[in-house]
């Protein structure tokens, strides 16, 4: 039997091995491996190139994968990048939003006409839109011959993120068909621009499709809308569907569900996600400390911080720290609140944010600790902010320190002279202390300067379907039912001894006009229709974007009593649960 003489060296093309090589390292999680075997090759040709950078690139050394790619252009100007180059730079500028190393590249492609590349171009769109340069990122994308469901999303998700969503769904109807993909795009875009009530619409749309079933991407985008929107109902049938569908709890769909019941004021059911999560990271602690935190449990959020930091799985972050410092506040814990802003600062050395500078404003604030909280504010290692500021005028409102409301007023319009707060706190106070005259003119600087008031609205669902609100609105179809329900709230109220607290209205006109006001806030118009909505004995659920008012808070607490209803309100800072004529806010909040 003749034995072959094995073929000269010279004959075997070093650079296919190589690129062999470079593949099954970068398969199996090797980069520098793929590397080192690169920078054997005496010769290297583009191919080789092109699998070196789709090496770094694809196990997420952008940087180096961009480093390497400036060395063949300085080191060898003969090899000229084509569109697998292009592909992998372009995913690398893309993941570091590198707008410069972008914007070469582009000029280069275009110089050598790889841009009608499908791969190529889907990826600059990307780049365009992580620059937000969507005038560009459109004009590639109406020119190219030939569009991908990868392009479409690429282009929606980039009108989407300039907050143009108007534009996105233009292109989203246009398509003739989607695939799960694009429907994401579309249903992420709406709830990253607070359009939640158009994401949860467009999710049902497109379950109503039947042409494609959600996957757990769909699934977090609807539960962050439902979050937001305190849409319980909705939410829990999401949760059923997950059952039903056998879909993997992952750690990101199991936050998003713990999430989403914290914020709708089911902290048992968050906590019963929380407890069945095989994986726990930081974000699910700092979902369910945040969660206990907005009801003001406080106790059970500083014994769920401290069993994090036994377990040592993680660290807590900043977000964990807002959280149990939100926690404090809430129930007025000035020393607990103190020792976890030093150890967030002294032992996990995590520079405060301005976020929690104001939480701790806030603290002290509310518990009359008013030179403290100015003395925090003068020590800050960040530039305080109008949130702030507004902490401390927030104290000086409640213990009717004028002085030093009317010097903070001068440095919130310093920062922003349009803050409306200012000029309504000045002028509420300036009424309640008779310099009737001084109120008149905070009320004209307020007209003459068109400042307005950020419009209060609040959120209900029936059946789920979620019903907007503002004040004095009359859009909803049952509005004449509200009204007049309404009325005869607001007789049995009285009887039972409730005096409306006309002082949170800062225009100069007559009691009468002034009980007619705020017998008109969002909240209130919100509660009623939910009464006339939903059979007795069940559980209203309100979500609002502004902190409550005095009187509105006070109105609740009397209504959950004549009704026998549990009435759970989110404000803009926390949770408040009447029941039997209480809060369990305790009136502090």
């Amino acid at each position: 039997m003749l034995i072959a003489d094995p073929p000269p060296s010279s004959l075997i093309d070093p650079n296919l091995v190589a690129v062999k090589l470079i593949s099954a390292a970068a398969s199996h999680g090797n980069p520098r491996h793929a590397d080192l075997i690169f920078s054997l090759l005496p010769d290297p040709n583009l191919a080789a190139w092109n699998s070196r950078l789709k090496a770094l690139a694809d196990n997420r050394l952008y940087a180096l994968a961009l480093a390497r790619f400036n060395s063949l252009l300085l080191l060898r100007p003969r090899l000229l990048p084509d569109e697998f180059s292009f592909t992998s730079i372009l995913k690398c500028c893309a993941a570091l939003a590198a707008a410069s190393s972008g914007e070469a590249s582009h000029a280069f492609i275009v110089a050598h006409g790889i841009a009608s590349n499908l791969f190529v171009a889907n990826s600059l769109v990307d780049i365009f839109s992580l620059r937000g340069d969507v005038g560009a990122a459109r004009k590639l994308f109406d020119e190219m011959p030939s569009r991908t469901f990868v392009t479409w999303s690429a282009m929606i998700s980039c009108h989407a993120k300039s907050g143009d969503t108007c534009a996105a769904r233009h292109l989203f109807d246009q398509m003739p068909q989607k695939n799960i993909v694009v429907w994401n795009a579309m249903i992420s875009g709406y709830a990253q621009n607070e359009k939640f009530s158009d994401s949860l619409k467009l999710f049902r749309a497109m379950l109503q499709s039947r042409s494609l079933r959600p996957n757990p991407a769909t699934l977090v985008s609807v539960l962050s809308a439902c979050a937001h929107l305190g849409a319980l109902d909705s939410g829990r049938w999401i949760h059923s569907y997950i059952d039903r569908n056998a879909v993997e709890l992952t750690l990101f769909l199991g936050n998003a569900l713990a999430d989403m019941y914290a914020k709708c004021g089911c902290i048992i059911e968050a906590r019963k996600v929380f407890d069945e999560l095989h994986e726990k990271d930081v974000i699910s602690w700092s979902i369910i400390i945040s969660g206990l935190a907005m009801f003001g449990h406080a106790e059970e959020a500083m014994s769920a911080f401290n069993e994090m930091l036994l377990r040592g799985t993680e660290p807590p972050n900043e977000i964990t720290f807002m959280g149990i410092l939100s926690a404090c506040t809430h129930s007025g814990l000035v020393d607990a609140g103190l020792e976890y802003f030093r150890l967030m600062r002294e032992e996990f050395f995590i520079p405060p944010t301005v976020e929690h500078y104001g939480c701790m404003v806030d603290l002290l604030s509310r518990a009359g600790r008013l030179n403290e909280a100015e003395d925090l504010i003068a020590s800050m290692t960040v530039q305080p902010n109008v949130i702030v500021w507004g902490a401390l005028l927030g104290g000086c409102r409640i213990y009717k320190d004028i002085e030093r409301g009317e010097r903070v007023v001068r440095r919130i319009l310093q920062l922003d002279s349009e803050h409306s707060g200012s000029y309504v706190y000045l002028s509420t106070v300036y009424t309640s202390v008779g310099r009737l005259e001084e109120a008149a003119e905070c009320r004209m600087k307020m007209r003459n300067k068109r400042v307005m008031k950020t419009p209060g609205c609040s959120w209900i669902e029936v059946d789920h379907a979620v019903y907007e609100f503002f004040m004095g609105d009359r859009s909803n179809p049952r509005s004449q039912e509200i009204y007049s329900r309404l009325g005869e709230l607001r007789k049995k109220m009285k009887l039972a001894g409730y005096v409306p607290n006309t002082g949170v209205v800062s225009h100069s006109v007559g009691d009468e006009e002034k009980e007619d006001a705020i017998s008109m806030h969002s909240e209130k118009l919100a509660l009623v229709f939910g009464l006339i909505s939903t059979v007795g004995g069940e559980t209203i659920r309100i979500v609002k974007n502004l902190r409550v008012c005095d009187d509105c808070h006070e109105a609740f607490k009397v209504i959950s009593k004549l009704e026998g209803r549990e009435i759970i309100l989110r404000d803009r800072s926390r949770f408040h649960q009447f029941k039997h004529g209480l809060c369990s806010c305790n009136d502090y909040w």
